[in-house]
């Protein structure tokens, strides 16, 4: 069936292997050198897809990158959505199905690898067409250091898909010549199959290399699937050539209805012939090439509708000579057909309205409206655009210090000019560099024929009555139509920006390549303003569809979040600890024995700390080492309370807030010496603590003399909390004195604990009497079956976050990031007493007496006792003032931020925030649960030994 559609003595294809591959669940073959879509278009096979919203029938509009339509999704031998079917390379064994602009993502893990590579030049060209060529040998020739990327398997660019003659030969002689210099030059790298995609600050352009796709299962392991090239610059040169522009007309979506060049392509690289009766139209002398190749290849060329009358000379006798019917003057107003084009209206088109259609039997469409320079990569860099009246296209307004355009991509539109424009494009970027480029001989192309201007035409008006634009696509992927363009601009917007967000045009996969001018020839037309003053909208990076997993590179898994264990971690393991992922590290959750549920291991953990002695891995804390002679100053800026007055060998805890007075994160500060201080952070914003501090130590106060230094890694810290707690210390720690008096609450002591130097501090998080003994990570384990070996006889029990969560709720300790959530001040929490009257300012002090932070109503930190024990609240549940679930919308009070059921209290309890809460302590609220409503009662926030007498030992 393959061989009916090809054109034998055409292309760039290995017609002597034979490729297998399944589309839509049929079998089909291809050769080396396709892509699906010619493939497809071979077999043919004409409808691809359906479109996204109204689910029309579609097929290949386009050759490249600009394909709107041809969306299919790989199945193997790796899942892969969302792409274009002209930018697929065929292999052998490839399953794909055409999607309705939308994909999914494989259900089994990518085990394909990606990487990264970092590359730096004196020359950088992207687009190995003939602009591209000249531009690389040009810079070669003068010893620069150059990279030339280019998205196709070979260089060439449009070339390959044209029978361009250079001095009585093959374009592709000339190319395989210039490719063989290139290759024997040290510096000059090139990078076939390479996308650049984004343009970014300091001539950094990142580049896409597919390496192996294009081999399928047969890829070796070893290698990876795709690359991340991180070029760095000094010059860039663009050579990334043009985009055919369709024009708009009823029924323009039909499959079967291509770009003139997108079919020439067919032809002459891929040897494919996209149909067999086929019917032009154009608006200016591109599409004549295509339909006369076309036509000696065997297509039969029905008509050319030529939107211009002064169509040029040669033109008319070249269809003449074919048999050709050339209607000048004419437009296309529709087609009719089903799952392919059967037939095309034409009609004479002068100012206004077609005049009366004719139809053209025809299978295949071509349309050419004119070409747009692809800039997006020039705009990304900060180039501007300048609209061109002639071409209707937006072209460079100039070059940039490091970055110029060159060939089509400048808007030049002659082979000539293309080869001349990266030569000239080349010894600008040298000179920049201070360097000469040397004379590089240029083929001729032969004399040009004469030329017309082209017409610039958006949309050809429907001759359906009162449904102007309503069966006219501008946007394929979109399914985005010109009377919604018409509708946008109805609606009172004036600037494309708006309009492609209102309509959506151009945000698809093809980021409007096809559509994008067009959209703004519409608008413009329709405001009755000139389209050079609206312009268009600004490209953004990725130009291209990138894999996140092609992003990633090698940072993934473990790589890319990685998975942090304590020193302690072996211990825990061997054990029976259940973990839990606490940002990236692994904590112990609970401790269970035999058939323990979670609920008993918990119970039973919590009963251990209140009534005997247990231990925990605290490591995970953040610590961070503060050292210098304004040490003391940071911090009280830092902290709502003060901290410079703190006396080495205490500790005292502190609160942080943003700028906007809301709590950021808490801990503890432990002054080591005059000019030294530790902090500890909650464990998840160790990171986001340090980070923070530096951004105002390095941009607001960069006269302090402080170092910071984070040690959390470097320390393992274990709590050892309960009654018995002092007596199991004073055995593994005979140097130390334990009494109440010798070590109170909120002190340290340096000293030996089963013979390792140790900090030891006297900290509670759970209330009871506690200490935190801190040693060097290397000998965490060591310390601590020493301590649990000591602890034996007293029944000393490991336990593991939960029960911490547990106890310190019992105390009305919040933690970040749960009950405290960037909404809440100090004072919201009761913690008043932590903010410094003393202080004459520190971070957002100011915030405070804001009248939003001092409102009665604020959500404030409060207990709640369901009156029904058994009940746990679910974290989250919201909290209503009435028995009853009154009609919405629902007043809510506030909601609950902690839940547990409690040995020590012996019932169920929580933690909210509730507005005017501390208002409210002995009020009965109301929980909505399961379509009824539990009632709680509200509480202070310390259930359990409020004054302290347990922690105080």
């Amino acid at each position: 069936m393959t061989t009916a559609f090809r054109a034998h003595g055409h292309g760039h294809i290995d017609r002597a292997t034979t490729l297998s591959f399944v589309f839509d669940g049929t079998a089909y073959t291809g050769h080396p050198g396709d892509t699906l879509a010619s493939a497809l278009l071979a077999n043919g096979v004409h409808h691809v897809a359906d479109s996204i919203t109204y689910g029309r029938p579609r097929g290949v509009l386009a050759a490249g990158a600009e394909e709107p339509n041809a969306l299919v999704q790989i199945e193997a031998p790796f899942p892969e959505p969302m792409l274009t079917a002209t930018t697929v390379e065929l292999y052998d064994g490839l399953v794909a199905r055409g999607l309705s602009g939308r994909g999914r993502l494989g259900g089994t893990p990518d085990l394909a690898r990606y990487d990264t590579l970092h590359a730096h030049c004196d020359v950088l060209v992207v687009g190995a067409g003939p602009a591209g060529l000249t531009a690389t040998l040009t810079a070669a020739r003068s010893g620069a250091r150059v990279i030339l990327v280019d998205e196709l398997p070979r260089p060439g660019g449009s070339l390959l898909g044209t029978r361009e003659l250079l001095d009585g030969g093959a374009a592709t002689e000339w190319v395989s010549e210039v490719v063989t210099e290139l290759g024997a030059c040290a510096d000059v790298q090139l990078l076939p199959r390479t996308t650049a995609f984004g343009h970014y600050d300091d001539g950094l352009v990142l580049a896409l290399e597919k390496r192996t796709d294009h081999l399928g299962a047969a890829a070796p392991a070893h290698v990876s699937r795709q690359r991340i090239w991180r070029i760095r610059a000094r010059q860039v040169v663009y050579a990334t050539g043009a985009y055919e522009r369709p024009v708009a007309f009823d029924d323009n979506d039909r499959p079967g209805i291509m770009l003139a060049g997108a079919a020439r392509t067919c032809l002459n690289r891929f040897g494919v012939l996209p149909g067999s009766r086929a019917v032009v139209f154009t608006t200016n002398d591109s599409a004549y090439p295509a339909a006369l190749e076309l036509a000696a290849a065997g297509v039969r060329i029905a008509a050319v509708a030529d939107a211009r009358e002064d169509v040029p000379t040669h033109w008319r006798a070249a269809c003449d000579e074919r048999g050709i019917a050339l209607r000048a003057g004419h437009v296309v107003t529709g087609t009719s057909g089903i799952t392919r084009i059967s037939r095309a209206h034409l009609a004479p088109f002068g100012q206004g309205r077609p005049g009366r259609r004719q139809g053209v039997a025809c299978d295949l469409l071509l349309v050419s409206g004119g070409w747009n320079p692809a800039v997006s990569l020039f705009s990304q860099a900060g180039g501007a655009l300048r609209h061109d009246a002639g071409t209707g296209a937006f072209v460079p307004a100039r070059a940039l210090d490091t970055v110029r355009t060159a060939g089509s991509a400048a808007g030049t539109a002659t082979l000539a000019g293309c080869l001349a424009d990266g030569t000239e494009a080349a010894r600008q970027a040298l000179a920049a560099l201070g360097r000469t480029g040397r004379t590089v001989a240029l083929p001729s192309t032969g004399p040009l024929p004469e030329g017309a201007p082209g017409r610039v035409l958006w949309r050809v008006p429907s001759p359906r009555d009162g449904r102007d634009g309503s069966h006219q696509f501008v946007d394929l992927q979109r399914d985005a139509l010109v009377s919604d363009v018409l509708r946008a601009v109805g609606a009172g917007l004036r600037s494309m920006e708006h309009v492609k967000r209102y309509t959506t045009i151009g945000t698809a996969h093809d980021q409007g390549r096809t559509s994008g001018v067009m959209a703004s020839g519409i608008v413009a037309e329709a405001l009755g303003v000139d389209i050079a003053d609206l312009g268009t909208t600004r490209p953004r990076p990725p130009a291209v569809p990138v894999a996140f997993a092609a992003l990633a590179g090698r940072n993934r898994g473990e790589l890319f979040d990685p998975v942090r264990v304590t020193a302690l971690h072996p211990w825990h393991v061997e054990h029976g600890a259940r973990f839990e992922n606490v940002g990236q590290w692994k904590r112990p959750w609970y401790y269970p024995l035999a058939d323990e549920t979670m609920e008993d291991a918990v119970l039973r953990e919590c009963r251990a700390a209140r009534t005997g002695v247990a231990m925990m891995d605290g490591s995970t804390l953040g610590k961070i080492d503060v050292q210098g002679p304004d040490a003391g100053i940071l911090l009280d800026r830092l902290y709502t309370n003060m901290m410079s007055t703190l006396k080495v060998g205490r500790v005292r805890y502190g609160v942080m807030c943003g700028v906007d007075g809301m709590v950021l994160d808490d801990g503890t500060v432990l002054r080591a010496a005059e000019q030294e201080f530790l902090l500890t952070t909650t464990t998840g914003n160790a990171a986001k603590v340090l980070e923070w501090m530096e951004e105002w130590l390095q941009t607001e106060w960069p006269e302090l003399r402080v170092h910071l230094t984070s040690v959390t890694e470097h320390w393992v810290t274990i709590p050892l909390v309960g009654p018995r707690s002092r007596d199991i210390l004073a055995l593994v720690a005979p140097g130390l004195d334990t009494g109440k008096d010798a070590f109170p609450f909120m002190s340290w002591r340096d000293t030996a604990v089963a013979g390792v130097p140790a900090r030891v501090c006297r900290i509670s998080f759970s209330g009871e009497l506690a200490y935190e003994i801190n040693v060097p990570a290397w000998y965490g384990i060591t310390v601590w079956q020493a301590l649990y070996e000591a602890g034996a006889p007293y029944g000393i029990t490991p336990y593991g976050t939960e029960a911490m969560h547990v106890l310190r709720a019992e105390k009305g300790y919040p933690v970040i990031g749960q009950d405290i959530d960037g909404t809440v001040t100090p004072q919201d929490l009761g913690m008043s007493w932590a903010v410094s009257k003393k202080k004459p300012d520190f971070i957002g002090k100011r915030s405070f007496s804001r009248a939003e932070n001092r409102r009665g109503d604020r959500k404030q930190l409060v207990g709640l006792l369901p009156a029904d024990e058994r009940v746990l609240l679910p974290e989250g549940a919201q909290i209503i003032a009435t028995s009853g679930i009154p009609e919405p919308p629902v007043p809510m009070l506030g909601h609950v931020t902690s839940s547990y059921r409690s040995d020590a209290l012996r019932r169920t309890f929580a933690l909210a925030l509730v507005r005017a809460g501390t208002e409210r302590i002995g009020q009965t609220l109301y929980v909505p649960l399961d379509g009824r409503t539990v009632p709680v009662t509200v509480t202070d926030p310390v259930l359990f030994d409020k004054e302290g007498t347990r922690r105080d030992g």
